[in-house]
């Protein structure tokens, strides 16, 4: 029975890779800070967590001995040059260490659309630069015969419980109308079950190894049209959704300052309006979801089945507390 070990495991699309793996028999290790953050997928079978930070080396390769697998799921959207250096860049270089270390050598790693592994400095953003950086020094410990690395570049990616078109929805339930920044950025976005069922497919297949493939769906969309997906697969305004204002840049990058210095996770920062300066879709003749004998879903077929029922839970539960009064 194979046994991999996936860091990031209880995010987002680490939750439903485990699941993937899960039903398909696989032996899974998660390593977390804290036990709780796993309690979502630590019931799936064959799963196992345990408490340990992935940054320390010793740490790294105790948790790779006797797998034949990682996953590479860890990174951050928010923060300043040194934290996106240690998530992107410093871990992926730890990790390919360990890994010649102790004969782990298939590596799946996730990357970004829009990053240039060849150039990471010809890129806008921290964010992008330390993602190619991360690529790059990955490259070089498979070109030295240390690990047989694929490289998956997702756009964004959008599913039940996601901090994107959720966030949208339910920020133009409270607005009159929504002011947007980068309004005309342009993305590919991906369903998270897609995303993971990609990442399966290249751990079933060895043809897989030495490739990196562009994971994106078969619409392109701006964030303003993304926007108005949100509220209106939402149920805003009943459905009739709302007036995006698209900010000139100058106050698109006071926004996003404001929204740094905001309590908790920024919902846009300078470096994301950065980001935005390339378009995020598939433009090169990288390959992608059908070269791996994936048909991608359609945002539009798949975002009105979560963000529609997630409105009228909502609507359901205001309800209920008010006949409570």
């Amino acid at each position: 029975m194979k046994r991999v070990l996936v860091l990031g495991g209880t995010g987002f699309v680490g939750s439903h890779l485990c699941e993937k793996l899960a039903r398909q028999g696989w032996l899974i290790t998660v390593p977390t800070r804290r036990a709780a953050n796993a309690n979502h997928i630590q019931m799936l079978p064959g799963l196992q967590v345990i408490e340990a930070d992935v940054h320390d080396p010793a740490a790294l390769m105790r948790l790779l001995r006797g797998h034949d697998a990682v996953v590479n799921l860890i990174a951050i959207l928010h923060g300043n040059e040194a934290r996106f250096n240690q998530a992107h860049v410093e871990l992926p270089r730890t990790l390919a260490r360990a890994c010649a270390a102790s004969g782990v050598r298939r590596l799946i790693h996730i990357s970004a659309l829009g990053v240039n592994g060849a150039q990471p400095e010809a890129t806008p953003s921290m964010y992008l630069r330390s993602k190619g950086r991360g690529e790059a020094a990955l490259v070089a410990a498979a070109h030295a015969g240390g690990l047989t690395l694929t490289l998956l570049r997702p756009s964004v990616i959008y599913g039940e419980g996601d901090r994107f078109l959720n966030l949208f929805a339910r920020l133009q339930r409270h607005l009159p109308v929504a002011p947007l920044a980068g309004a005309n950025a342009r993305f590919q976005p991906v369903w998270v079950e897609d995303v993971a069922q990609a990442i399966v497919r290249c751990l079933q297949d060895p043809a897989t190894i030495g490739q990196t493939y562009n994971v994106v769906g078969p619409d392109v969309l701006t964030l303003r049209q993304l926007v108005q997906l949100a509220a209106q697969a939402g149920g805003v305004h009943h459905g009739r959704r709302r007036v995006v204002l698209a900010l000139p840049p100058a106050l698109a990058r006071l926004q996003a300052w404001l929204m740094e210095w905001a309590p908790g996770e920024p919902l846009m920062s300078r470096d994301n309006l950065d980001s935005m300066k390339v378009d995020n879709v598939a433009s090169d003749s990288l390959p992608c979801l059908p070269d791996l004998g994936l048909t991608p879903a359609s945002v539009f077929a798949i975002a009105p089945s979560y963000l529609g029922r997630s409105h009228h839970h909502g609507t359901l539960q205001r309800l209920r507390q008010s006949a409570g009064r």
